[in-house]
């Protein structure tokens, strides 16, 4: 039989997941307002008068206004990371798993608007901050992912044994790099899901057949 936790142990417990659902709402409210006025005017005082709060309460959760951005790339990494985990689940082979991970992924960001703002904001920073490298972190973890799929592949003899999977996980980043930068620009005109499944298949192609046009230039 478990015991019943005391008044003296109960109110502690309470008061850390009161603190945790505050976080991840100031977290919520930061990417949202990154999202509909971008990062630099996204101030700790516009996220307190979302909330309904001070801004010392949310100094009381987060020191400075870096902490919560890094606490945002925190819950992107592992929010991402349960979107690729899920979509490689329920894929059938390894070229499934790719393009069900980038539809996913895609979708993902379309959900989130304010994570491209918050990427590209620190991005174009010549500092190397400590989110710089999380994003860092983030980038390889998830290029790691996506080659060791393509290794997969080409073990099953699904894709071209020339592939240079680190290669191609570097091409298949730069694709959603650019759906992402595409969406940003057109919006509604190239919705990136629509756009991701059209430009698959020529990932995929690529896989197959990474020789073709590697015959060389012709003398002349």
């Amino acid at each position: 039989m478990r015991a019943t936790p005391s008044h003296s142990e109960a109110a502690p417990r309470r008061r850390r997941l009161r603190a945790a659902a505050r976080q991840s709402e100031i977290v919520r409210v930061a990417l949202e307002l990154a999202a509909a006025r971008g990062v630099e005017r996204t101030t700790t005082q516009a996220m307190a008068d979302a909330m309904g709060l001070t801004q010392g309460a949310v100094f009381r959760h987060f020191p400075t206004k870096d902490a919560i951005w890094l606490a945002v790339m925190a819950w992107v990494r592992s929010e991402l990371g349960r979107v690729v985990d899920a979509a490689v689940a329920g894929s059938a082979d390894p070229l499934d798993a790719l393009e069900r991970v980038l539809v996913a992924h895609v979708g993902f960001v379309a959900r989130h608007p304010g994570i491209p703002r918050l990427l590209f904001a620190e991005l174009e920073d010549a500092r190397d901050t400590r989110l710089k490298q999380l994003i860092q972190q983030v980038m390889t973890g998830y290029e790691q992912r996506i080659a060791g799929l393509v290794a997969d592949a080409k073990a099953r003899g699904l894709a071209d044994a020339r592939v240079d999977a680190a290669n191609a996980a570097t091409l298949y980043l730069g694709m959603v790099q650019g759906l992402v930068m595409q969406a940003s620009v057109f919006g509604d005109r190239r919705p990136m899901l629509a756009q991701a499944r059209k430009v698959f298949p020529l990932f995929r192609a690529a896989l197959r057949n990474c020789g073709a046009g590697q015959q060389g230039t012709p003398a002349g």
